[in-house]
């Protein structure tokens, strides 16, 4: 039988603030274990929280981004379950009135686009962090609890199950990231914890509206992982159903070295949890002007961006949905662009040399110690003949390890392109007197031959000679 797999994500996003939900502790990353801990953050006994406003503030910034509506009334509870990462035994998080409602994403996969709704959006505060000894919690002989996360904010996006696949699950991830790190309320960096998946997927038979039985795969950090995962537990669940089995609501966990999920618990319900409304905490009325003041705040979000490169740049629609994915790497190409270099031109480096080397490095473009006016300075060289594309591509890697620029590299190496025609007319004479064949195919209609001709003095020049000109002198003594 032919299943149609149903997925709803609910991603944690950890919001760029200095200081945590309810206490004045720092949200840096990476200090040691239980140093950015206090008696608020550790539940002891006679405290009480105090909401950060930034986080509000944050809230309502990516609810109107995602086109929600923003809440006049609305507050936290008490989401309560046992576990050693929550001091408190309760989760302070938001129940049936969050901050936003309703709101959308719209994504584009394989040329279709698709409006996946969102169902809300709402505060709550992060739990703590399990340091096994081992791999797992199965391999370890022991597991320490670092509370340094504890009351870092966040918010929850739960989107509805209207993702039928897991290259829309990885699509929608991705622009909600890039929304984000737009606004400024989260770095979103899923290596770091600070962006967090759980993906809900039950399958069905197709054409049919009923939902299937739903496993939640929790806490995935990759956006292959998200991907790899939903497609795992389609196929697992369909094998199921096929069987004659039944499929049990339970959560699961996503193994990448096995590339399997595996259970890990019942699913709990709501009723589990046995919500009720934050007594330490007050109600949270946001006035309309409020709202209308963090609207101006909003700036050019990326599917706007995307559109303004292709109608102002000329960029094709690939191009400008690569380039606008992330904002460092908008914001670099931009100045690019306003250094003085053709746009399409900027646009292949950035895509092409530039990217495999962000890659290789494993850092960003904002990261990168080549900055924008020295790509620029690269680029003009070969627009002015100067160098040629393979040349740069040699350069690059050496203004990325010096820190110099462009034409210093150029200069102390020894690389400016050779153009002056009566220094090429006695090598291409010499290479046509050496190669009697490809001369003899050439002149037999083979016109490619030249290619050989041409490639030999690019060796014999170590790539300096202008491609252009060695074609040219070439044409001339083959006739």
């Amino acid at each position: 039988m032919k299943y149609e797999s149903v997925i709803g994500l609910e991603v944690h996003v950890e919001l760029k603030t200095k200081t945590k939900i309810f206490c004045g502790c720092s949200t840096e990353f990476g200090a040691e274990p239980n140093t950015h801990v206090c008696p608020v953050c550790l539940g002891l006994p006679g405290v009480l929280p105090v909401l950060n406003k930034e986080v509000l503030h944050f809230a309502i910034k990516a609810g109107l981004a995602l086109h929600c509506d923003i809440l006049p009334y609305s507050k936290f509870d008490r989401k309560n379950y046992y576990y050693p990462d929550l001091p408190k035994n309760f989760q302070t998080s938001q129940f049936d009135l969050p901050i936003c409602k309703g709101g959308y994403i719209d994504i584009d996969v394989e040329g279709k686009t698709r409006r996946i709704r969102l169902t809300r959006i709402h505060m709550e505060e992060d739990a703590g962090k399990l340091v096994h000894s081992g791999a797992t919690i199965d391999t370890s002989d022991s597991t320490c609890v670092d509370y340094n996360r504890t009351g870092v904010p966040l918010l929850e996006i739960v989107g509805e199950p209207d993702l039928r696949s897991g290259a829309e699950a990885r699509a929608y991830l991705e622009k909600l990231r890039s929304i984000m790190q737009y606004l400024g309320v989260s770095d979103c960096r899923m290596e770091e914890g600070s962006m967090r998946c759980d993906a809900n997927i039950s399958v069905r038979p197709a054409g049919t509206d009923k939902l299937g039985t739903k496993a939640e795969i929790k806490n995935i950090n990759s956006f292959s992982g998200v991907q790899k995962g939903i497609e795992y537990e389609a196929v697992r669940q369909a094998q199921i159903l096929d069987e004659g089995g039944t499929v049990q609501q339970a959560t699961r966990g996503w193994e990448e070295a096995k590339g399997i999920t595996v259970l890990q618990r019942v699913k709990e319900g709501d009723s589990d949890y046995r919500y009720f409304p934050e007594p330490d905490l007050i109600p949270i009325e946001v006035p309309k002007d409020y709202i209308e003041e963090v609207r101006k705040e909003l700036p050019e979000m990326p599917d706007a961006r995307c559109q303004r490169f292709q109608d102002e740049l000329g960029l094709p629609l690939y191009d400008a949905n690569l380039l606008t994915l992330e904002k460092q790497t908008a914001d670099y190409f931009e100045a690019v662009v306003k250094a003085g270099v053709d746009a399409k031109t900027a646009s292949n480096w950035m895509l092409g040399e530039f990217a495999k080397k962000l890659n290789e490095e494993g850092t960003s473009a904002d990261q990168s110690p080549v900055k924008p006016a020295d790509l620029a300075g690269l680029l003009q060289l070969i627009a002015k003949g100067t160098i040629s594309g393979k040349i740069a591509k040699q350069v690059l890697p050496e203004m990325w390890t010096s820190g110099k620029s462009a034409a210093v590299v150029v200069k102390e190496k020894g690389l400016i392109q050779i153009t002056d025609t009566g220094a090429l007319e006695d090598l291409v004479k010499k290479i046509i007197a050496a190669n009697p064949q490809s001369v003899a195919d050439y002149k037999a209609g083979k016109k490619k031959a030249i290619g050989f001709l041409v490639g030999q003095i690019m060796k014999e020049t170590k790539g300096r000679a202008n491609p252009g000109v060695v074609n040219q002198l070439l044409t001339k003594n083959l006739q």
